[in-house]
């Protein structure tokens, strides 16, 4: 602009848009025409000249509005009042939800193990809430842990917070001191379960007083097994249908799932002579029981490796295969993901049994999947779990006992078929071409002399093991590396053997030295390479000796395994 003084039109195209600049002039009048004719012309609906007046000390712009037409602009919204940030628990109802539970069963986790209870008692049972209340430092560092991280997040002030949370424990063991001393907690000894259910129906606090039966009745028992067993007896007990067996069945899940959320509890109901992987395969079988004993029919190898479930767990495994615990069936099979999912060793000791047990939980869990776990989750939790499969620690504890390179070699084959996702195979066949095409694999392969196998047998066992890395099913550039390594190398030792020479010359029918040339071109006695293309050559010279048609036709029987032999070889149609 050449003047300190200009004009700027602004328009509103509809009544709720803001103001745009349409043009900037020097000429006051030419401003207002614009803005009368934009208005007039319905291309607004208001308009606005201001005049802009520069100051030449502070080079900026004064603003003041000559012309406001059309109509009036909207109000802006009021913004809602930020309300101030509350605690995440304000009365005692709030402890009992699952998230509550979860929280406190953190957060007192090693008292809980101590009493040998779960949060969901402790909330239940008088005389639990008095001894945690006498424990004073117990309670003090609970609501630290739960009052210094809520503080962190929310910015509510510490002490503030901590007092709150005191006066809610404190309101929440009166209340249930309160309600054990009135006897609203009916003894389960003295009367049926199934009578209390019946008469709660109606009652608004039907859940927490049935929580605090179901909860005093386990005052007694001791350890996770025997727990477990007097839960499964409060369920064989309960109404056989309707809203009261619910009534009894959704606080003995709660009980049982807390319960089984520890290891500890875990190991002792199972059977602690399992390992860790074994636990987990036992809970597989113990919340599918249907899907993996139908399983187990058709692979009896797998169950030699798949724990039985006996006593209370098999007892829990028949209500969770009729459907009555959904949650916790849900809650069992997300933590055997977990587990999956984390680096802890399923069997430390025992490279090889790991993968034993992964192969069952692979199968029982893909079995299971769409009824409680999405086969997408079970997929993801194995591919994490391979991801500790590959690794220099368990590969080199995994063929550390390998007495010779080719052994070493076969369980190698054997992990590359045993880990899954892109990346795993990818690791997995790096270890195993960096075996089969390392100098001391060859040397051992070509040693001869006294003690050490024919040649014949070396070329066997290298096409087993080629037809292994095939069934891998690793990716296509690594499976034609390690397979072209291997052919190579049993080219070598059949040339060195000479071999297919031997079987040509040999003092036996034509038949039979047909037989074993095919056996060693399909593939089957030899690995496919130099040595099958070899055998393939003499073959087909073979056949087209007039005596070799003679006895084919002498002998329907043999010329129908040939005929299989040379399609297989790619000699016949």
């Amino acid at each position: 602009m050449a003047g300190p003084i200009h004009y700027e039109v602004y328009v509103r195209k509809t009544a709720l848009s803001s103001w745009t600049l349409l043009v900037a002039s020097e000429n006051r009048k030419q401003a207002l025409e614009t803005a009368e004719d934009h208005l007039n012309d319905r291309l607004a609906v208001a308009v606005r000249v201001t005049k802009e007046t520069m100051d030449p000390e502070t080079m900026e712009f004064s603003s003041l509005t000559i012309l406001d037409l059309g109509a009036p602009e909207p109000k802006p919204k009021k913004k809602p009042a930020e309300t101030a940030p509350r605690p995440a628990c304000s009365a005692p109802a709030e402890l009992y939800s699952p998230h509550a539970r979860a929280l406190i069963g953190r957060v007192l986790e090693d008292w809980l193990r101590r009493q040998g209870v779960t949060a969901f008692e402790l909330l239940h049972r008088p005389d639990l809430a008095e001894r945690l209340e006498a424990s004073g430092v117990e309670m003090q560092h609970a609501i630290q842990k739960v009052a210094v991280p809520e503080s962190q997040a929310s910015g509510q002030d510490l002490h503030g917070l901590m007092r709150h949370y005191q006066r809610l424990a404190e309101a929440t063991i009166a209340r249930l001191l309160k309600a054990g001393r009135g006897g609203q907690f009916p003894d389960l000894s003295e009367r049926s379960v199934a009578d209390l259910a019946h008469r709660l129906g109606g009652s608004p606090d039907r859940a927490f007083i049935m929580g605090g039966a179901v909860a005093g009745a386990l005052r007694d028992a001791r350890g996770a097994r025997e727990r477990l067993d007097a839960l499964m007896d409060l369920i064989d007990a309960a109404p056989a249908e309707g809203p009261p067996r619910a009534l009894v069945v959704v606080a003995v899940e709660q009980i049982a799932a807390e319960m089984l959320a520890s290891r500890a509890n875990l190991a002792e109901i199972l059977g602690p002579s399992l390992d860790h992987g074994s636990n987990l395969a036992a809970v597989v079988r113990m919340i599918a029981p249907n899907e993996v004993e139908a399983l187990l029919a058709r692979d009896p190898r797998m169950a030699l490796m798949t724990p039985r479930i006996e006593g209370p767990a098999s007892r829990l495994a028949l209500r969770l295969a009729a459907g009555e615990f959904p949650l916790l069936s849900a809650a069992l099979g997300r933590m055997v993901l977990r587990e999956l999912s984390s680096t802890r060793r399923l069997r430390p000791n025992d490279p090889e049994g790991e993968i034993d047990i992964l192969r069952v939980l692979a199968m029982t869990l893909t079995a299971a999947s769409g009824r409680l776990l999405s086969l997408d989750e079970v997929q993801t939790a194995f591919v994490d779990r391979s991801k500790a499969l590959v690794t220099a620690d368990f590969v080199a504890a995994y063929v550390k006992d390998c007495p010779t390179v080719l052994a070493e070699a076969e369980l190698l084959t054997r992990l590359c078929e045993n880990v899954t996702g892109g990346a795993n195979k990818r690791a997995a066949a790096r270890w195993l071409s960096a075996c089969i095409t390392s100098l001391r694999f060859e040397s051992e392969m070509r040693q001869t002399g006294p003690g050490k196998p024919p040649a014949s047998q070396k070329l066997a066992v290298l096409a087993r093991l080629q037809r292994s890395v095939r069934s891998a099913q690793l990716g296509e550039l690594d499976q034609r590396q390690i397979q072209e390594a291997i052919g190579v190398l049993g080219g070598t030792l059949e040339a060195e053997a000479g071999l297919v020479q031997q079987i040509a010359r040999a003092s036996v029918g034509p038949l039979q030295k047909l037989t074993a040339l095919l056996r060693l071109a399909t593939g089957e006695a030899a690995p496919q390479g130099p040595a099958a293309d070899r055998a393939r050559t003499e073959a087909i010279r073979l056949l087209r000796a007039p005596e070799v048609r003679t006895e084919m036709d002498a002998s329907p029987e043999g010329r129908t395994t040939l005929v299989q032999l040379m399609r297989t070889a790619g000699l016949a149609a």
